[in-house]
C-alpha cells in the first residue's frame, strides 16, 4: 500500500511540473511576442529603423482594420484558408492511402519507391506556373498546389510506418489464422499512424506555401495576390498587412493541427 502510494504521489507531482511547465512556456511565448512588437514600434517610432520600409505595428492594425472594413481582405482570407484546408485533408488522406497501400505487395513498392522519392524531390512550387495554366487561375489551382505540396510528404510518412511494423508479430497473427485485412487494419494502421500524424504540422505548412505561390502566380483573390497586388502599387503597409495576416493564419493552423494530432493518438496513449 505504502508503494503504491508513493507512486501515486510521485505520478502527481510530475503532472504538476508538466502543468506548470505548460503555464510557464505559454506566458513566455506571450512576452516575447509582446516584447518584439513593442520593440519594433518604438524602433520606427525613433527612426532608428526606416518606417517606410518596415512600417510600424500601430500603422499595421490601422490598414488591417481598413482592409476588413472596407477592403477584400476578409474574402482574401477566406479564400487562402479555404485552398489550404481541403488541399491540406485532400492530400493528408489520399497520401495517407498511398503509403498504406505499399504494405500489400513487395513488388509494387519497391518498383513505386524510387519514383515516389523522385517525385518527393521535385520543386512542386517550380511547377505551380505550368499547374495554373493547366486548370485555370481559380480557386481549384491553388487546391491542386496546396495538395500537391502535402499528398508526397504524407505518403513516405505512411510507408515509413509500413515499413517499421513489427513483422515477427504480423507472423504470428497469420500463424494464428489471420487475414490480411484483420492484419492490416488491427496492426499496420495503427502502427504507421504516429508517422502519419507527426507528419500534420509539417503539412499544414507546406499547404499554405502552396496556396499562396499558386495566388502569387494568378489569381483574382487571397491574401498572396493582395500582397502581389500592393507591392506592385508600393503600398508596403498593406504588404505587411498581409505577412502579419499570413503569421496569424499558419500559427492558427499549426495549433488546430496540434490538436488533431492529439485527438488522434488519444486512443493509443491510452492503449500504451
Amino acid at each position: 500500500m505504502t508503494l503504491n502510494k508513493d507512486k501515486q504521489v510521485v505520478v502527481e507531482d510530475e503532472q504538476i511540473q508538466l502543468i506548470r511547465l505548460k503555464r510557464l512556456t505559454t506566458i513566455g511565448q506571450v512576452l516575447v511576442g509582446i516584447l518584439i512588437v513593442a520593440l519594433w514600434e518604438i524602433l520606427t517610432k525613433f527612426g532608428i529603423i526606416d518606417s517606410y520600409y518596415w512600417s510600424s505595428p500601430s500603422t499595421i492594425v490601422q490598414t488591417t482594420y481598413v482592409s476588413f472594413t472596407e477592403g477584400t481582405l476578409l474574402q482574401d482570407l477566406i479564400y487562402t484558408s479555404g485552398a489550404t484546408i481541403i488541399g491540406f485533408a485532400a492530400g493528408t488522406f489520399l497520401g495517407s492511402i498511398l503509403g498504406l497501400s505499399f504494405w500489400w505487395s513487395s513488388l509494387y513498392s519497391n518498383i513505386a519507391e524510387p519514383y515516389l522519392i523522385a517525385f518527393n524531390a521535385i520543386p512542386k512550387l517550380a511547377l505551380a506556373p505550368v499547374l495554373v495554366i493547366m486548370f485555370g487561375i481559380g480557386f481549384f489551382s491553388k487546391v491542386i498546389l496546396a495538395f500537391l505540396m502535402v499528398v508526397i510528404v504524407t505518403a513516405i510518412a505512411a510507408y515509413s510506418g509500413v515499413k517499421a511494423v513489427d513483422k515477427d508479430l504480423e507472423k504470428l497473427l497469420f500463424s494464428l489464422g489471420a487475414r490480411r485485412m484483420q492484419v492490416f487494419k488491427k496492426v499496420v494502421v495503427p502502427s504507421a499512424m504516429p508517422w502519419i500524424v507527426s507528419s500534420l504540422k509539417i503539412n499544414i505548412a507546406l499547404a499554405l506555401a502552396g496556396a499562396i505561390v499558386g495566388e502569387f502566380i494568378s489569381s483574382r483573390q487571397g491574401v498572396g495576390r493582395m500582397i502581389l497586388y500592393a507591392g506592385q502599387v508600393m503600398d508596403i503597409d498593406l504588404v505587411w498587412v498581409g505577412v502579419v495576416v499570413l503569421s496569424v493564419l499558419a500559427i492558427i493552423m499549426y495549433v488546430a493541427t496540434v490538436w488533431l494530432e492529439k485527438w488522434l493518438l488519444k486512443g493509443r496513449s491510452v492503449e500504451e
